[in-house]
């Protein structure tokens, strides 16, 4: 999936929350309708089979509940993409990222082949079907969702290469895989953000750690040996750079990838550095963005958002620029697409008591036409408004009416961003106002009335988000309707 990661450190974000966020798009030419849920232990088989590579995989004892992200249209395996257990742990599974041939030479991706020519079918790996839904459940910390990935990595492999994020309130951690059954992962550091598109995007790492006290870094036992028996390591001082070593160097990186996480650098760090003009110190083809930064102002949920809805705003890059030159209109791959299909922001709050502390923001379909919601996690349940979606388009759902606000903004974008813009400003207005009413009546009750009130939080701000939602999608299909009036009677003239 063509996805775009953003993970905050707590001494980076403006609360001291840790922060990871990712878009979920769905492939070129179509969309995956996606529902937000909660799944509880009971729900877990005692051995799971992955749809896709029929790979079985034992899952322990001591599963807990989790929220996810599954697909509303069953078939093609559960997708479970992002959530919350109830150890206050996040995961989002996950960024698809690039390799090279020579790592993919010295350890082949585990693909699926099935039964043919009287030869039974050999199962493949893990990936991104499987991966929250092995892993969230059973961790207590976000470095223990490294270690059980790492652990499920080396024992079945993985027929893809994926990056995954994982944060508790105290820490985030970042994890790539490097073929079929090796990985690397690094902690993020507190004071930084970090980007990610489509990419292997860790630029420096520190095998000595990784291989030894683990503070900063973790990697597969073998991953030293693996570098040195098929001369994986390019650097000229030995400081291995991991982009080099395990990454893609294609052009189409230059178009697809490297651009957005210029963008993104660019808007949270804009005087650091030289963004633009022939005297750029980095351009949306430079092979070179730092991973991680520390931000000029301490980074927002709104930043989060804005950065993750982004189309190039302010450059001759954005393809709805109508002044200027248009000559590099629309030249690079935008990270708010039609093809979007939820954004999910994981915010672990150090300042809330623990049962409240996770709240998981939620924006279904295009994100530069939609807005974002919290919720609690630590919830039994999801709103309904969320949680009904099925394959059929209907206005009773958040997903559907967030798909067809963003198709005909999309279609009348002069007239209708002052809509989005004040529906946008509208909701997380609102959003924060609830949550702050909410946490302070959890914090004022006895803690057998706050599971209750924190399903009450929910459906207040579902039904918040209906309402809003709901008189958006009047006002663009208004400007719709006008722009299409206007041209058929020009056409009659």
């Amino acid at each position: 999936m063509a996805c775009t990661t953003i993970l905050v450190g707590k001494k980076a974000s403006y609360d001291g929350s840790t922060m990871i966020a990712r878009n979920d798009d769905s492939g070129s030419g179509h969309f995956t309708a996606k529902k937000f849920t909660v799944v509880h232990p009971e729900d877990l088989p005692e051995v799971y089979r992955s749809v896709l590579s029929h790979v079985e995989v034992p899952l322990p004892e001591g599963a807990m509940r989790f929220t996810a992200m599954p697909n509303a249209v069953e078939g093609k395996g559960i997708w479970a993409a992002s959530g919350v257990n109830a150890a206050n742990v996040g995961m989002t599974a996950t960024e698809t990222i690039t390799s090279n041939p020579r790592v993919l030479g010295a350890d082949p991706l585990v693909e699926y082949r099935p039964a043919k020519g009287g030869q039974p079918e050999v199962p493949g790996g893990i990936g991104e079907e499987d991966i929250v839904y092995l892993v969230l459940p059973y961790i207590h910390t976000a470095r223990e969702g490294v270690q059980r990935l790492g652990q499920l990595l080396q024992t079945y492999g993985t027929y893809e290469m994926n990056g995954i994020a994982f944060a508790d309130v105290n820490e985030v951690w970042w994890l790539e895989t490097i073929g079929g059954h090796h990985w690397i992962a690094r902690r993020v550091p507190d004071d930084v953000y970090v980007v990610m598109p489509n990419q292997l995007g860790l630029d420096s790492f520190d095998l000595t750690d990784a291989l030894g006290e683990q503070k900063e870094y973790m990697c597969s036992a073998d991953l030293a040996e693996f570098i040195a028996k098929n001369h994986l390591d390019l650097s000229q001082d030995g400081a291995l750079n991991p982009r080099d070593a395990f990454g893609s160097h294609d052009d189409s990186d230059h178009v697809y990838n490297t651009p957005r996480a210029w963008y993104m650098l660019r808007t949270l760090n804009p005087t650091t550095w030289v963004w633009d003009g022939p005297d750029a110190d980095y351009t949306p083809m430079s092979d070179d963005l730092p991973w991680c930064m520390v931000p000029e102002k301490k980074v927002t949920p709104e930043d989060v958002k804005y950065v993750l809805s982004s189309h190039y705003q302010g450059t001759p890059y954005d393809p709805y620029r109508s002044y200027g030159d248009k000559a590099s209109k629309g030249a690079y791959r935008s990270i708010g697409i039609n093809r979007n299909d939820f954004m999910a922001l994981i915010q672990l709050r150090p300042d809330v008591d623990a049962e409240n502390c996770a709240l998981e923001w939620i924006a279904y379909a295009s994100n530069a036409f939609n807005t974002m919601v919290p919720f609690y996690a630590n919830v039994d349940t999801t709103p309904a408004y969320l949680a009904n979606t099925t394959g059929e388009v209907s206005t009773d759902n958040f997903y559907w009416v967030s798909r067809m606000i963003a198709a005909m903004a999309d279609a009348s974008y002069a007239k209708s961003l002052f809509h989005i813009e004040r529906y946008e400003e509208a909701v997380l207005s609102a959003a924060h106002a609830l949550v702050n009413q909410y946490d302070a009546k959890l914090a004022a009750a006895a803690p057998a009335a706050r599971a209750a009130l924190r399903e009450e939080a929910n459906l207040a701000l579902a039904a918040m988000i209906q309402e809003k939602a709901s008189d958006t999608l009047g006002k663009v299909l208004f400007e719709l309707s006008n722009q299409m009036k206007n041209a058929y009677s020009r056409s009659d003239a």
